[in-house]
């Protein structure tokens, strides 16, 4: 192999190890301990202020005429989702997902995450973002199992929340009511009438040192056109321009709020990933209500709490595929687009779904599938590697070309072009081989990092029990030095293997002489069968095992093609050396 080749794919690792990076979240809160989960999700009355008042105007002060209400909890469950209330500003302080867990408190994924007395999912607060949650105690109303109706009585008008929740059904709606009896209210606050949050942190749990494979987004959409803007760390920004839906999106899971008449909306809204609890940063999104003046008020905002996947988002752009009766609300838009390599990924994805109707294990899918790649491809690896060895019987007469035209660059480039023409040998008939494997490998990222089936398929119990995330055997209790702020304290195995698989395949490589090379070159092709594969270790360690999964095997199966490609390698130089005898032998004959 030659230098300039040697270098093309020393430079094309590096940009796939680049780019694979990043692709990876830069931000990410620390995750919580199953007990401290459970402990937020169970909120006991005790654990909240009593006697903690908003910062409302003067204009809606607290009566003191009103019946003293106590502090109280309540829950409604569906087939799909477990949500816990307060009566403390009538907000939601667990939203469970039944049917998704979370790997790490062996529950439901919680989309009420971060929950504090400071910040709770579906708060309001009056007037702008900046004002204080409301944290007065409401009156509760059930009339049925599905509804529940949070009120409190101010001067002069009652205000409240109304939660109505369907079977079947993530999403659910949401009423904020203002009905006066004494005439027109005016709730005008820093030129906002209220302003309404998502939860501080969708689920679930993520830790950026054992995850980088998780982000948190805030996503809008007016229509037409969606947007992402990364959520970093300790931030409060606005994003000034009108919304038909907006919220937070984390790569499995999102909470979104589709306001019924977005014109009644001030066309700006916030993204926070401000501090509340301990070390954990929030990702949130509050909406902000234009000023409102009359009796009665009546806004409805329809909230989804759930999976982040095709299935269960695209059902709202048809009115009789859910059961709000929604069309055309697009939240599919908030899924991840293909990127560059979508034809690509989309087969590729075709297959894993039929494969999976037959084996019903994704993992077991993942392997057929890579051996059916492997299989495909071995014609044009078999290719590249005979032009390898083409290219090592003409390294002498180009090395003669070198010398005799160093002063004529443009005569080495003719005479060595005629060189290649006269032997048959394409010099892009090594590289494209190995350009069909990048791309095979960039489309196997996104597919594998962002396929929400993936999220909690098992491979092998006990050993990968999630192909979305990094297998793990054992996890250590306490840092270790200099270790764990790179790949985290968890033990796992897949990516061992994987190294190991890659070296020895490197080898496998070296001894068939594919690979081989003299002087410099033969140092950076050591360097690329040992060096980069160390480097990629530490790159992938935290790896969704999925990944992981299909390069290991393409290792394995590669190793054996290896082989077969070493003993093909064998025969044709033996040819050469056969023809080259007889070439001397002739030569010899005609001297006498």
């Amino acid at each position: 192999m030659d230098k300039n080749t040697v270098w093309a794919i020393a430079l094309s690792t590096v940009v796939i190890g680049v780019f694979l990076v990043l692709q990876s979240t830069v931000f990410a809160p620390q995750r919580q301990n199953g007990a401290a989960a459970a402990e937020r999700t169970a909120v006991s009355t005790d654990a909240l202020p009593e006697n903690s008042q908003s910062a409302a105007p003067v204009l809606i002060a607290s009566s003191d005429a009103e019946e003293a209400v106590s502090e109280q909890t309540l829950t409604i469950v569906t087939d799909k989702i477990k949500a816990v209330f307060t009566n403390r500003g009538g907000d939601i302080i667990g939203y469970e997902l039944l049917n998704h867990v979370d790997t790490d408190t062996n529950k439901g994924v919680e989309m009420a995450d971060n929950i504090s007395a400071f910040n709770r999912a579906c708060a309001v607060s009056f007037g702008d973002a900046n004002g204080a949650m409301i944290n007065d105690l409401f009156s509760v109303e059930q009339p049925d199992a599905n509804t529940v109706l949070f009120t409190k009585r101010y001067n002069g008008y009652t205000f409240g929340k109304r939660y109505t929740f369907i079977p079947g059904e993530y999403m659910f709606k949401l009423e904020v009511l203002m009905h006066s009896d004494e005439g027109t209210v005016s709730l005008n606050t820093n030129n906002a009438a209220y302003t309404i949050r998502t939860a501080p942190q969708v689920g679930p749990h993520y830790n950026p040192r054992m995850n980088r494979y998780d982000s948190r987004m805030f996503i809008t959409f007016d229509g037409n056109k969606k947007k992402y803007v990364q959520v970093g760390t300790k931030q409060f920004k606005a994003y000034k321009r009108d919304y038909m839906w907006a919220g937070i999106a984390g790569k499995y899971f999102e909470g979104l709020f589709v306001p019924e008449k977005p014109e009644t909306m001030t066309g700006e809204a916030y993204y926070s990933s401000r501090t509340e609890v301990g070390d954990y940063a929030n990702a949130q999104a509050f909406f902000t209500r234009k000023p409102f003046s009359g009796t009665d008020m009546a806004d409805t905002y329809y909230v989804y709490f759930g999976p982040r996947n095709e299935t269960d988002l695209r059902i709202y752009n048809t009115a009789s595929a859910n059961g709000w009766q929604l069309e055309n609300v697009k939240l599919d838009e908030s899924l991840q687009g293909y990127g560059w390599l979508g034809w690509l990924e989309k087969i590729l994805k075709w297959v894993l779904e039929r494969l999976y109707k037959v084996v019903h294990n994704w993992g077991v899918a993942i392997i057929i599938m890579t051996i059916l790649l492997k299989f495909a491809m071995f014609p044009l690896t078999r290719q590249q590697s005979l032009g390898t060895l083409k290219m090592q019987a003409l390294q002498p007469k180009i090395t003669e070309l070198q010398t005799k035209y160093k002063d004529n660059p443009q005569k080495l480039q003719a005479e060595t072009a005629k060189l290649y023409k006269d032997n048959g040998y394409n010099p892009m008939s090594g590289c494209l081989p190995m350009l069909f494997q990048f791309l095979i490998i960039f489309a196997m990222y996104d597919l594998f990092n962002n396929y929400f089936e993936f999220r909690g398929a098992s491979f092998i119990p006990g050993w990968i029990p999630d192909l979305s995330t990094g297998d793990s055997v054992y996890t250590f209790n306490r840092d270790i030095p200099f270790i764990s702020s790179f790949l985290g304290n968890s033990l796992r195995i897949l990516p061992i293997i994987y190294l190991a698989s890659q070296l020895l395949y490197g080898k496998i490589t070296m001894v068939g002489g594919t690979a081989a090379g003299a002087g410099s070159s033969a140092g950076q092709m050591k360097f690329m069968m040992y060096g980069m594969p160390l480097i990629f270790f530490f790159l992938f360690y935290n790896a969704p095992s999925g990944l992981l999964l299909y390069w290991t095997v393409s290792n394995i199966i590669q190793m054996g093609q290896q082989l077969i490609i070493n003993k093909l390698m064998r025969q044709k130089k033996a040819e050469i050396s056969a023809q080259a005898g007889q070439f001397k032998i002739v030569k010899k004959g005609k001297k006498r």
